[in-house]
């Protein structure tokens, strides 16, 4: 047998040996178990089980895979602690640092199905139901795994190390995530980012994104007067801060939802953006809802106004009582919108584009204040780390994965991608319609066994091309790089 032929018979029973997990029911016993934590990173209550998710589940897991950790209060003073962990062969070899988040969003308990429990897995046919198995202890579970089966078929040596950082506040925002990293640089140094949350473009289409979108939340405030005046008396006389606010607000979008101020729209979508998501289709899942062809950035296809795009949307309004109007005119009116950006915006920037596009149509009154800021991020579709993942997930799957250049939601992707400087690489296991964040989370099943098996090829094939693609992207890095003149 060759050489070529024996590496892949070798490939192919790690896969299956991953698998395995599912076929046992070893994932879904080791699922089960994390969510019967309880956390909420948005309960202070569950502080405790923030910790101890860390340290009574993945820390002795990763442990048994040879991973040395430690685990690190939040440098910010926030009760969500994080674990980093690394298991080295040798510090010449490449590394790969990866990334997973054990708190989920409030269980909301009485609002689930009957029969369903966010704090239990329940299975009905393809769905695994739990709050947490979509996002984000299911995916982290598979990448884990995945990475036990390829140690496992490769004798207990990889060929290169494994790095790891998982934290406990993503869903309220990742408090102390950059901070940590940036005073953990050294230790958490790597070559390449691998990790997985968000979803699939489709539950039956495995899929790689390479950053996301940034994100900008701005408070607009109008308020004319103390106290409301009785409509009667006094309409027609008297400014509504409702009906400013308005049309303050459509001045910024037209009446089809595209962004006309200049300064919070992007710069013309690349070729390469295109090409990626010339073949993937937004919204192709039975519980999806309908799509507004009419809406949105006109001359782009609906994938490319969410991925590849600006989107400027109304989060909540509010003038008077709206569960109890008076016949009154209301002294204030409050909204709060949102700015998803793509890389190339003049993000740094928002509130002042905001407040020179109202002094320049006359809306003086309106007050602009940005609440929070998400980096916007994007690898390169063309980096060889791309294409090699592409490959990958191909070989394994023998179906062509979809390439997003970045999700059209937020993942702390900056804090990987700028603060580390590392090229990243997300492979999502969940799918749009799973439910995140609501009543009824679920993972599929036939999506979890898939994953298990994309996810073992992707280990086994870093220890077969880690080394080629870190030195490939070095040479080409010196070779790019402006050299001195010399002056004669």
């Amino acid at each position: 047998m060759n050489a070529s032929l024996l590496t892949e018979n070798r490939r192919a029973d790690a896969i299956e040996r991953a698998r395995q997990a599912y076929n046992s029911g070893q994932l879904l016993a080791d699922l089960t178990r994390r969510i019967g934590f309880r956390t909420e990173s948005q309960n202070p209550s569950q502080a405790d089980a923030l910790h101890a998710y860390l340290a009574d589940e993945i820390a002795p897991t990763l442990a048994r895979l040879g991973f040395a950790y430690r685990i690190a209060a939040n440098p910010t003073g926030e009760r969500a602690p994080f674990l980093i962990a690394e298991r080295i062969e040798d510090p010449s070899l490449p590394t790969v640092l990866s990334y997973g988040h054990g708190d989920v969003v409030r269980g909301y308990d009485e609002q689930w199905r009957a029969g369903l429990a966010p704090w239990r897995v329940t299975v009905e046919g393809d769905r695994w139901y739990g709050r947490g198995s979509a996002d984000n202890k299911g995916q982290h579970s598979i990448n884990i795994a995945a990475l036990a089966a390829v140690l496992d078929a490769r004798g207990g040596r990889l060929g290169y190390n494994v790095k790891v950082i998982f934290e406990m506040g993503e869903e309220i925002g990742s408090p102390g995530l950059n901070e940590i990293c940036a005073l953990e640089g050294e230790a958490l140094a790597a070559d390449v980012f691998i990790a997985s949350d968000g979803p699939r473009v489709s539950g039956e289409r495995p899929t790689v994104f390479l950053g996301s979108r940034g994100g900008v939340n701005f408070d607009l405030t109008v308020d004319l007067r103390e106290g409301a005046h009785h409509s009667g008396n006094w309409g027609g006389v008297l400014r509504n801060p409702a009906v400013v606010l308005a049309h303050a607000i459509a001045s910024l979008v037209d009446r089809r939802g595209a962004i006309v101020v200049d300064g919070l729209r992007p710069p013309p979508v690349s070729d390469a953006v295109r090409r990626a998501l010339a073949d993937i289709e937004l919204g192709g899942d039975a519980n999806a809802p309908e799509i507004d062809p009419e809406w949105g950035e006109p001359g782009l296809t609906p994938t490319e106004r969410v991925i590849a795009w600006n989107t400027l949307e109304v989060l909540a309004f509010k003038a008077g009582n709206p569960d109890a109007p008076v016949n009154a005119i209301p002294p204030v009116a409050r909204a709060t919108c949102q700015l998803r950006y793509v890389v190339g915006t003049d993000s740094a920037n928002i509130a002042e584009h905001l407040a020179a596009h109202f002094a320049r149509h006359g809306f003086t009154e309106v007050q602009v204040c940005v609440t929070r800021t998400a980096a916007a991020t994007r690898l390169d579709p063309e980096d060889p780390w791309v294409d090699w993942a592409l490959r990958s997930i191909a070989n394994t799957t023998d179906k062509k994965p979809a390439l997003l250049p970045n999700l059209g939601g937020t993942v702390p992707n900056d804090v990987f991608a700028d603060t580390l400087g590392l090229p990243t690489i997300w492979i999502p296991h969940s799918y749009p319609a799973c439910s995140q964040h609501a009543p009824n989370e679920h993972l599929l099943g036939s999506v979890a066994r898939e994953a298990l098996g994309v996810m073992a090829g992707i280990w086994w094939d870093l220890g077969e091309d880690a080394r080629r693609i870190v030195e490939a992207r070095t040479a080409s890095s010196e070779a790019s790089a402006p050299h001195a003149s010399v002056i004669e």
